[in-house]
């Protein structure tokens, strides 16, 4: 590490913080060696409580030990056709949240001067992520590598980034919906290469985008509730609109991607055929919701819709049966305006959904001093199966989502920083002061897993 250096507070860092090697495995009870004594001070109060309750309240959830054995014979059995394959799924879950334990944060960046609003993994390059910011600026960024990552200026006020996904045909490409009022493509350099949608009103943004690389088509919703769908040629094939209100996220089944999703602070989600989108009426179903909804993700397999309100409620729907009821996860992640959205997400590779947590004293199952954790939940029963917290990383977590191979994840504090997050260590950095509060990214990886590990 390099010796702490004072900065002006105005001046951005960037920051690479690697976990320290260690002969043994540390147990989930222990405090990393490095990180200062957690105070949780009451709201309106001067008292300050030591966190080591807290910590361990964490740790209780920790998962028995799976025991390897245990798993060599469930797929020994599978293979002589005595065990079904839902049941050595169940087995590798298990061994992965026991290794949650292990998990540390490796790598942190705060490279914007508002907050981060953004997240998206490379789909075929598992160390390749992008963050986006509310000044429409974005850090690429490599973590298998320990250069600077790469950063592309925004217009600032008015340009933030709300949705973006890497081009599935082109590896050094990726897409961008933004409130400057458009959708487009662009390569790592900043380079536009293509406008698929553009607004000449201030009044009217784009909030979400998903692509398809079998069917060659984009889709991108807006803050007056028209979804847009275009192919990869920038031809627009139909813009309706779809909900009353804003459009807060769109998705396309990741196995049969002629079905879409598309969420709305309308307070539903909708499911639409886009081979028999006719008008507005035209959905498949629509699912209400209490709440307006910030996103609406299908599960890997294309099977199960979860769905983040704006307050504290989770939902699961199957898609073999849209109607039948969801099952619900109450959790606390309400809307405030200075913060970015929180929005569930799933493991890519096991039943389980992972979401940040906004303290709300008036949510039901509420403790005292609630620490902001990241959560992790059984996408089948909903039960709480393990909480991630670092107490110099003590922000509100609104995006999280693991990479491709599902062995480390990128979580993004959504809100303005805090006066104890300092860097240990940074490279100096080419942007102004700081207007509203530097975004902060961060990734977690299992010990001995991490891409940006392996040749080390």
């Amino acid at each position: 590490h390099m010796a702490p250096k004072k900065r002006p507070e105005t001046q951005k860092t960037l920051e690479v913080v690697v976990r320290p090697k260690c002969k043994r495995s540390r147990s989930p009870r222990e405090v990393e060696p490095e990180a200062k004594q957690l105070c949780v001070k009451r709201p309106g109060s001067s008292r300050r409580f030591d966190s080591a309750c807290l910590w361990a309240g964490l740790a209780s959830l920790q998962v028995p030990p799976p025991c390897s054995s245990s798993i060599i014979r469930s797929l020994h059995h599978h293979r002589l056709g005595k065990a079904p394959w839902p049941s050595l799924l169940q087995r590798l879950q298990q061994s992965f949240l026991h290794s949650l334990a292990s998990y540390r944060i490796f790598q942190k960046a705060a490279p914007f001067d508002r907050r981060a609003t953004s997240l998206a993994w490379h789909p075929t390059h598992p160390s390749i992520l992008a963050v986006g910011s509310k000044g429409g600026d974005i850090m690429l960024w490599n973590l298998g590598i320990k250069d600077k990552p790469t950063f592309i200026k925004g217009i600032g006020a008015g340009g933030s980034i709300t949705g973006m996904k890497f081009d599935p045909v082109n590896a050094n490409q990726f897409f961008t919906s933004s409130m400057e009022g458009t959708t487009r493509l662009q390569d790592f350099q900043g380079h536009t290469l293509r406008v698929f949608t553009s607004s000449s009103s201030c009044n009217l943004w784009f909030c979400s985008l998903d692509v398809s690389a079998r069917s060659q088509v984009v889709v991108t919703g807006d803050n007056v509730g028209h979804v847009v769908l275009l192919n990869m040629d920038g031809k627009e094939l139909w813009n309706l609109k779809m909900h009353k209100k804003k459009v807060t996220h769109v998705a396309l089944n990741p196995c049969c991607d002629w079905v879409l999703a598309t969420a709305s602070v309308d307070q539903t989600v909708k499911i639409w055929d886009l081979r028999q989108v006719r008008g507005k009426s035209s959905f498949l179903s629509s699912l209400q919701h209490t709440q307006g909804v910030n996103s609406a993700h299908f599960s890997p397999d294309g099977t199960r819709l979860l769905t983040t309100d704006q307050k504290s409620e989770l939902r699961v729907y199957s898609a073999s049966q849209w109607d039948c009821p969801p099952s619900l996860i109450p959790h606390p992640h309400r809307q405030f305006q200075h913060l970015t959205s929180i929005k569930a997400t799933w493991h890519p590779r096991y039943n389980l959904i992972v979401v940040g947590r906004y303290p709300d004293p008036n949510f039901k199952s509420c403790t005292p001093y609630e620490l902001r954790t990241v959560d992790v939940f059984d996408g089948s029963s909903g039960k709480m199966m393990y909480q991630l917290y670092d107490p110099e990383s003590s922000g509100i977590i609104s995006l999280n989502e693991f990479n491709p191979m599902g062995d480390t994840l990128a979580s993004v504090m959504g809100e303005l920083p805090h006066s104890h997050l300092e860097p240990r260590g940074s490279w100096d950095s080419e942007m102004s002061d700081v207007n509203e509060g530097a975004g902060q990214a961060r990734a977690r990886s299992h010990e001995g897993m991490s891409p940006a590990r392996r040749d080390d």
